[in-house]
């Protein structure tokens, strides 16, 4: 089994920064594929980003292209979501997620995931 814990969300005004972190325990994360998604009240999941277990390929969304950065330490057995230049849509509960497969593009199909964090993006 692996545990994900997110962290760093938190409200930020239009245009700011944030850093969201996702701590990995149980496992090994270095060969799962990671990634990120989101879902904000009454809509659907959305992918957001994610990485392979070595880092080589990385699929961003378009809505969040130029703007957010996905990475991943696997010595310390974590991943990272550096999210600039944030708008009101960036509103959304964050989720970091592992698959034991092929990386995923969409917000689904992940064996593992976090609880999730808050991002607020006030104008």
């Amino acid at each position: 089994q692996v545990q994900l814990v997110e962290s760093g969300g938190g409200l930020v005004q239009a245009g700011g920064s944030l850093r969201l972190s996702c701590a990995a325990s149980g496992r090994t994360i270095s060969r799962y594929a990671m990634g990120w998604f989101r879902q904000a009240p009454g809509k659907e999941r959305e992918f957001v980003a994610a990485i392979s277990w070595s880092g080589s390929s990385i699929y961003v969304a378009e809505s969040v292209k130029g703007r957010f950065t996905i990475s991943r330490d696997n010595a310390r057995n974590s991943m990272y979501l550096q999210m600039n230049s944030l708008k009101p849509d960036d509103t959304a509960v964050y989720y970091c997620a592992a698959s034991d497969g092929p990386v995923r593009t969409s917000g689904y199909g992940f064996d593992y995931r976090g609880q999730g964090t808050q991002v607020t993006v006030s104008s």
